[in-house]
């Protein structure tokens, strides 16, 4: 058995082992140092797609985004910074931190200034998009970042580094966060950094691990005590970076968790026969759950019945308000005035206009109840004369 396993090890190393495939060393740390300092045209570049990036942004057009991504000269510095804490050289460090905090500020800056001078302010799906970091966005910025250091120290790179730069998405962060300082919307702006910043710090350590992985030899300038330390204060950096990242995620399941729960009582429960449920919206704030159906009326027991169920998917705690006969033509077509609006701001609009309507169907019961009771105020006013 264990000839077996030694036999597999083996295999496994022979197609896993990256050091057959490795550059000269030498040749790999100039090219990355080379590609960390900001200068004349490559700091144009830099600006240039910033440009590119935010028109991508301001109008919503990924394949834009994706131009200024492939353009963008950000991801050098932020190699050069894992490359240094793996091999130890302090002098790599300082260079790369300095040259990626300028590209960062002039980035944000470039950004800020465009939306300044756009007379375009709304809030697009692709900003709203870099505005929410999860785990996942730790995940991409690891494995891209190991990707992008792999291709540039081994032989063979064919399109990783395009598809690098793609996948890790520098670019559309920054410019999100100029958006934030251009219009004064702080949420974005801190959520668009700390975006940026799980980006960098991911590239960073998979870029460290890398050099590990390809034995990358270490500096002699930095003795072993301060090169330890230097590695502890940035896996310090990196657990602390992954906190508020698994806040967001455990709320991005719940929120999915919680829409398939809906999902599952509307399928479930009011698959009836003649009648249709063209739309369903649960406002989280007032903890309801608004349902409107369109075909035969759905008597109010029916309703309550089903009302009753909504603990079995975990919803006791909604209310349920089915909307349908006379106020379904009119809220059907408020949804599709709606739904062509796709910011944050027309998703508390549909809520407002919702209760709204609510309201105005209640208001009706209570005219159509006083205007019952007049033909009995009539007759007693008869009687008396």
């Amino acid at each position: 058995m264990r000839a077996w396993l030694d036999i597999l090890r083996q295999e496994l190393r022979k197609y896993f082992n990256p050091l057959p495939d490795k550059e000269d060393e030498a040749q790999t740390i100039e090219n990355i140092t080379s590609g960390v300092r900001f200068r004349g045209a490559q700091l144009w570049t830099l600006v240039f797609a910033i440009f590119i990036a935010s028109l991508g942004l301001n109008v919503n057009s990924t394949a834009v985004i994706i131009g200024a991504m492939l353009i963008s000269p950000l991801m050098g510095p932020i190699i050069g910074m894992g490359l240094a804490v793996g091999i130890g050289d302090w002098s790599l460090l300082k260079t790369s931190g300095k040259n990626f905090l300028v590209a960062t500020v002039i980035s944000i800056l470039t950004a800020t200034v465009y939306f300044l001078i756009s007379p375009f302010n709304e809030v697009q799906s692709e900003l709203l998009a870099r505005t929410s970091p999860t785990l996942y966005d730790v995940l991409i910025a690891f494995f891209g970042g190991a990707a992008g250091f792999m291709a540039t120290a081994t032989r063979g790179k064919g399109n990783v580094i395009p598809g690098v730069a793609i996948a890790t998405a520098l670019m559309p962060p920054l410019c999100t966060a100029g958006f934030g300082l251009a219009t004064g919307r702080w949420m974005y702006f801190l959520g668009a950094i700390y975006l940026f910043y799980i980006n960098t710090v991911f590239i960073t350590l998979s870029t460290f691990l890398s050099t590990k992985l390809l034995r990358f030899h270490r500096h002699q300038h930095l003795t072993q005590e301060r090169a330890r330390k230097v590695q502890h204060y940035f896996i310090t950096l990196v657990v602390i970076t992954l906190i508020p990242a698994a806040i967001g995620t455990v709320s991005l399941v719940r929120q999915s968790i919680f829409r398939n729960n809906v999902s599952s009582f509307v399928h479930d429960e009011w698959n009836i026969s003649g009648t249709q449920i063209v739309s369903h919206d649960a406002d989280i704030d007032t903890r309801t759950l608004r349902l409107v159906a369109v075909g035969l009326e759905i008597p109010e027991d029916s309703i309550e019945v089903r009302r009753q169920r909504m603990g079995d998917y975990h919803l006791g705690n909604y209310r349920l308000q089915v909307i349908q006969g006379t106020q379904t033509d009119s809220l059907i077509m408020l949804g599709a005035r709606l739904d062509q609006m796709s910011s944050d701001k027309n998703h508390a609009l549909r809520n407002q206009e919702l209760r709204i309507m609510e309201l105005e169907s209640q208001l009706r019961e209570l005219m159509d109840e006083i205007d019952s009771l007049r033909p009995k105020e009539a007759k007693e006013e008869g009687n008396r004369h």
